[in-house]
């Protein structure tokens, strides 16, 4: 049965009111010795408590798309086949553009919010680079069809999740494609591919969305592997400047790492209720060294980059939880580095999807106007947080 399936949940339903029967029914009719009647209603109380726990950790889960299955909430899942080290360039010496297509089968997705929009899709893609295997969710924007736009290449934004999180999390719980779907139709949005890979690749630990050797390779997977897929199988624009990454909390540092990191993959990124030391998810691989955390920071690879990248940056957070790191890194860039702060109040609401699904369709605006050819001029970073007075997140844009 699935942890995120309708009979499993109802079945936990129907579990928690006969556990809330039993005692009424049963607590003073039970017969025999005093001690066996107390081990009864011990067991019934208990059976209570834990039908009510499980139902309300479905719940929670359901709403924010933490665990996606079984094998990850138990941490059974394998999905990393081998770890090579792979270099700084994280091929392994590889030529990517030789590689022969990757031609995938997608299917319809399964679970909330999945057939929404004109429906997202899935495939099991199979790393050739970073042997990682696991599944992409790709949802494609409602012109993709249109015979207008045969020969047109879509722009395409990678959405990653936090941690613990479900690559379906950006469209079960944000609701993005729902979102979004009649701003593109409308023209006030770009159309475009929304791709959401599984980060979730380790037992316990998040990978911070980097190459450690002997570990996981999740940075060729992210950004080698899955865009090589996607421009296999539809007609996606080529990168950088048609690639844009995006992400909340482990997902916002994720997408920043990636974006100051590899300026040759990604022209934009936004991150929202995000942090640079990976220390601000202690079971990520990354913070477990001060050299990995080093290496792995984007606000010490903006500092200590060579030439500053050509990047678009949009960070939101509230006081405490990525203001301030958003701010630090706003301080240090220098053009063509482009980066664009939103202050979230506190009561704007706490580090929840409650506080990020709002800000998907500011988020979007932005990126309309600073991936690709429309990028932001040179230089022109923002003097002040565009909080604009708000009182609300929803006020964000």
């Amino acid at each position: 049965m699935s942890l995120t399936g309708t009979p499993f949940l109802a079945t936990l339903i129907t579990l928690a009111v006969v556990a809330l029967a039993l005692p009424l029914g049963l607590w003073s009719r039970l017969r025999g010795p005093r001690l066996l009647r107390a081990a009864a209603r011990v067991v019934m109380l208990l059976f209570a408590q834990g039908t009510a726990v499980a139902l309300v950790f479905v719940l929670v889960n359901n709403d924010n798309n933490l665990y996606d299955n079984w094998g990850d909430l138990l941490g059974t899942g394998e999905h990393v086949r081998r770890a090579a080290d792979l270099g700084a360039n994280g091929t392994g010496g590889v030529v990517v553009e030789q590689l022969p297509s990757v031609r995938q089968r997608f299917e319809p997705a399964s679970g909330p919010g999945m057939r929404s929009a004109g429906g997202v899709r899935v495939t099991q893609l199979r790393g050739r680079v970073s042997g990682v295997d696991a599944e992409v969710y790709v949802w494609l924007p409602p012109q993709y069809d249109d015979p207008a736009y045969r020969h047109h290449r879509f722009p395409v934004v990678e959405l990653l999740p936090g941690y613990p999180g479900s690559a379906k999390a950006w469209f079960g719980s944000l609701h993005a494609h729902e979102q979004l779907l009649p701003l593109m139709r409308s023209g006030s949005v770009a159309p475009f591919i929304l791709v959401a890979p599984r980060t979730n690749l380790l037992s316990g630990r998040d990978t911070g969305c980097a190459n450690t050797a002997g570990t996981v390779n999740a940075d060729s997977w992210l950004s080698i592997d899955v865009p090589k897929m996607v421009r296999d199988n539809f007609r996606a624009a080529p990168g950088p400047s048609g690639w844009s990454v995006a992400g909340y909390s482990a997902g916002a540092h994720c997408a920043l790492r990636l974006a100051v990191a590899h300026p040759d993959r990604y022209r934009a990124a936004v991150s929202m209720s995000g942090y640079n030391d990976p220390i601000g998810e202690r079971r990520s691989v990354t913070a477990q060294s001060p050299a990995l955390r080093a290496a792995n920071n984007p606000y010490l690879l903006l500092r200590k980059a060579p030439v500053p990248p050509r990047i678009s940056l949009y960070l939101s957070g509230q006081p405490r939880d990525g203001y301030e790191a958003a701010l630090a890194l706003r301080r240090i860039a220098k053009a063509p580095t482009y980066v664009h702060v939103v202050y979230l109040p506190r009561n704007a609401g706490g580090h929840t999807m409650a506080l990020w699904r709002p800000q998907v369709v500011p988020a979007f605006r932005w990126l309309t106007l600073h991936q690709g050819p429309r990028h932001a001029p040179a230089g022109s970073t923002p003097p002040a947080p565009s909080s604009g007075g708000s009182r609300h997140v929803g006020h964000a844009s």
